[in-house]
């Protein structure tokens, strides 16, 4: 059985209903992204199972227990929010012993948790510092102290990493999902960066419009989009027109390219989608669609670089691997691409 588990969940401010018939099961030790662009509802989601927001129907179950008429304080949650909200006043070890000293926890027992706290988020003699003396990262790894220390059933995280810069963003994000997997603890996660979401994630919920449009491991998510909501908004998308010529062999033309997807197709036009690492400069062993195009831009990315190539009226994003003695193309290159049909996902009949 499910360790948390939302039923029907349903919320609605006014005549907007914001979150609509959600369900989701959350195996105990499970690390869960909602994820999605702002206004789909997900951190109302998350909120409602924090207690912050009451549903307007539906259950939210933790360990067989349905806590929706019950106070946040009364859900054994731990939550850490977007903008740390630390107590300005209280240094980091009050900060981290304020949950446990609501619950009664003696001085010994609290100081000893403080410590143990600080030691597993790497800041073990910050302890009488204030929240002004630290650097984001290290007041956003306080409140994850914080959060902890009451040793919750369940971690729910409101875009944590959000206010931090890139650098600091990946190494938090790798020392969360660290702390996560010591202590076993069920976690949801919000965010609307799918990087953060891909590489972090044992599953992954992709919210649009107050639905949950797919649930799924990251490969799953990216690679087998269910709707054409989600194969859009997680990643680069390549989109390809294509007319149905054989709807029963699935073959297609593109511009002046006929080529079979081995799949039957509705007859009329399609809309044909592929990643950029699916795109091949040239031609490669096994894509069997070649087109002939022209290079646009080159953006270096490092040990990546991204080209966008142009064929008829279509642009194709392409990726491929910096090598220090082959040189990109440069705008205006007259090029052949190449894709395997395997590669191509079917968004529209």
């Amino acid at each position: 059985m499910a360790f948390l588990k939302i039923e029907h969940l349903e919320k609605s401010f006014g005549t907007t209903r914001v979150v609509k018939d959600f369900d989701l099961e959350i195996e105990k030790g499970e690390f869960i992204s909602l994820l999605g662009p702002s206004g789909c509802g997900k951190t109302t989601v998350l909120r409602m199972v924090a207690g912050f927001e009451t549903p307007s129907t539906g259950a939210i179950i933790i360990d067989g227990k349905d806590v929706v008429a019950l106070r946040p304080s009364q859900r054994n949650i731990g939550m850490v929010f977007q903008a740390y909200a630390l107590f300005p006043n209280l240094t980091v070890g009050e900060n981290v012993a304020f949950g446990l000293k609501i619950k009664g926890i003696g001085k010994d027992e609290r100081e000893a948790r403080v410590q143990e706290m600080l030691a597993m988020i790497g800041l073990p003699d910050l302890s009488s510092r204030y929240p002004f003396q630290l650097s984001g990262g290290q007041q956003q790894r306080v409140a994850l102290a914080r959060a902890l220390a009451v040793q919750p059933q369940v971690l729910l995280l409101d875009e944590p990493l959000s206010a931090l810069d890139a650098k600091i963003r990946v190494s938090l994000r790798t020392q969360i999902r660290e702390i996560q997997r010591e202590l076993g603890i069920t976690t949801l996660f919000v965010t609307h960066d799918q990087e953060e979401a891909l590489s972090i994630s044992d599953r992954i919920v992709v919210m649009n419009g107050g639905v949950a449009e797919q649930v799924g491991a990251p490969f799953e998510i990216y690679n087998r989009p269910s709707t054409r909501f989600v194969a859009q908004f997680v990643g680069t998308l390549n989109l390809i027109e294509a007319d149905v010529i054989e709807p029963a062999s699935g073959t297609v033309r593109i511009g002046t390219t006929e080529i079979s997807l081995g799949r039957p197709l509705y007859p009329g036009r399609v809309t044909l989608a592929c990643r950029p690492e699916a795109v091949s400069l040239g031609a490669a062993e096994g894509r069997s669609l070649v087109l002939h195009a022209e290079i646009g831009e080159v953006h270096f990315l490092g040990a990546v670089i991204r080209v966008q190539a142009r064929t008829g009226r279509t642009s194709l994003s392409l990726d491929t691997f910096n090598r220090p003695d082959t040189p990109p193309p440069a705008a205006g290159d007259r090029v052949q691409v190449s894709i395997s049909p395997a590669d191509l996902l079917v968004l529209e009949a």
